[in-house]
């Protein structure tokens, strides 16, 4: 029987392959920015008492600026000054705001906002308490110029402000610094309205230059900016600022290490003209120009109304005449006419207006956008300045006004907000600074149309300024950049 012949069959052994054992992955560290150390401690205890301490620098230069206003009438009878003369003094002050506007904001990106903001508060209370001895018409608007330089500085507290602020936060806080500017304008208002008529301008400036000079105390309080000690590499002052903000609002810091670039070119001019910014630069500039020129338009307008009564087309034909001792001398042009208590209401009524609108600026901040709000309460403005030329009852003019303050001051409102938005650590206080600068231009124009061209002619001042606000409106609306729930920008 033939055998079936076998097959050979291979036997494999399977090995258990042995993997080995895998080396450990070496985890990266977990790091952080400011950024996210700012929304990881959110809105506590720290931020109020930086609202209270950094909006209180809007009292000061409130009444720095108003000062100008009340006392107008004070100068103008005591050294016998024309129209020109007395308009030149406000010119001056926002002269000297402009040139250092430029100079604080580049000194506060290179050498920090804290720093800065102290000088000029330091600088603004010296000069201006200098301005009470001032014995001639020269010495005070000379010295008035200083305080001008020394209150271009202030603003350096907002960005400290913005800076601090949780990105949902800013778009609310922000606008409620209104407040505080209105508490300064109604403080010297109603000082100047006891205190002129009794112990005399010079009295008023010194008084007003106190809450300066206790603020100056209160800065130790707050700490410098933590993204611009990112920036300069002073990390470890970063780290100790944002864990003693954490601890104050009882909150925690985000896990890890702060990490950011250093960033050696700060402050430079070239930057805000670089092609990713220079449209929403020059367009910045229009409309805080005009802004600025609608504003300080409507707060000297209102004393010039007032003063010199040309409601309704009348003219300051019944000047006083202001004569020397020598008889034989001729008489003066000057016109002498104090406020009366009626026109102190007046100014205080028609001040109170700048914070009516500050809950619909709030919510259209926020839900329009700032772009969009801006250029609604531009055009708004630019209605208003033109109905104040309808022949009215002193309620209609002291309503015209009262909504007129309102609108202007919404619009510095959202222009503050969105410039210090839009612009990098790296030149957030420059972009501030020369903005600031270069809306004085429109300040140091007003006091010549309200003061001077409204006495010629109302209805050619009231156009001007409703003109430049269109300007201003459209500008807004075509502004590149939507700021509204953007974080802050580190780097360009």
């Amino acid at each position: 029987m033939a055998t079936k012949p076998t097959e050979s069959i291979t036997i494999l052994s399977l090995r258990k392959l042995s993997l080995g054992t895998a080396e450990p992955q070496v985890k990266e560290p977990k790091t952080f920015t400011v950024e996210d150390a700012v929304e990881t401690i959110g809105f506590g205890r720290f931020h109020i008492a930086l609202f209270l301490i950094m909006g209180s620098t809007g009292v000061v230069e409130a009444m720095e600026i108003m000062l100008i206003a009340v006392v107008s009438p004070v100068i103008r009878c005591e050294w016998q000054l024309e129209n020109w003369q007395v308009a030149l003094v406000t010119t001056m002050v926002f002269f000297g705001y402009m040139v250092f506007s430029i100079l604080f904001g580049l000194l506060a990106d290179r050498y920090g906002r804290w720093k800065i903001l102290l000088i000029s508060f330091l600088w603004g209370a010296y000069f201006s308490l200098l301005t009470s001895f001032a014995p001639s018409y020269v010495w005070f608007v000379f010295l008035r110029t200083m305080v001008g330089c020394g209150v271009s500085g202030h603003s350096q507290g907002l960005i400290i402000k913005t800076e601090f602020l949780p990105t949902k936060y800013r778009g609310y806080m922000l606008p409620l610094s209104q407040v505080f500017w209105l508490a300064g304008s109604l403080l010297i208002i109603g000082l100047a309205s006891v205190v002129i008529p009794t112990i005399g301008w010079r009295w008023l400036i010194r008084i007003a230059s106190i809450p300066g000079i206790i603020l100056i105390m209160a800065f130790k309080f707050i700490p410098e900016s933590a993204r611009f000690n990112v920036s300069t590499g002073n990390t470890q002052a970063a780290v100790a600022t944002l864990e003693h903000i954490a601890k104050m609002n009882r909150s925690v810091m985000p896990e890890g290490k702060l990490v950011e670039p250093v960033l050696e070119k700060r402050g430079r001019f070239a930057d805000l003209l670089d092609a990713k910014y220079l449209r929403t630069t020059l367009q910045i500039w229009v409309i805080w120009l005009g802004i600025s020129f609608a504003y300080y338009g409507v707060i000297l307008a209102s004393a010039e109304l007032l003063e010199r009564d040309l409601v309704c087309g009348s003219k300051a034909d019944s000047e006083v005449v202001v004569t020397g001792g020598n008889s034989g001398e001729s008489q003066s042009p000057c016109y002498c006419h104090m406020f009366a208590p009626s026109d102190y209401r007046t100014m205080i009524i028609s001040t109170i207006g700048e914070i009516a609108l500050n809950p619909l600026n709030i919510l259209g901040i926020n839900f329009l956008g700032r772009r969009l709000s801006l250029s609604i309460t531009m055009g708004c403005t630019a209605l208003f300045f033109l109905l104040l030329n309808i022949c009215t009852s002193s309620a209609g003019l002291i309503g015209f006004l009262f909504t007129l303050r309102a609108l202007v001051a919404a619009n510095f409102n959202t222009i503050y907000i969105y410039t210090a938005e839009v612009y990098p650590t790296t030149m957030r206080a420059l972009g501030m600074g020369i903005s600031g600068s270069l809306c004085r231009i429109g300040a140091m124009v007003a006091p010549f149309i309200s003061q001077v061209l409204m006495s010629a002619s109302i209805l050619g001042a009231l156009c001007l300024f409703s003109s430049v606000c269109v300007v201003c409106a459209i500008s807004a609306f075509t502004l590149p950049i939507e700021t509204k729930g953007r974080a802050l920008q580190q780097i360009k």
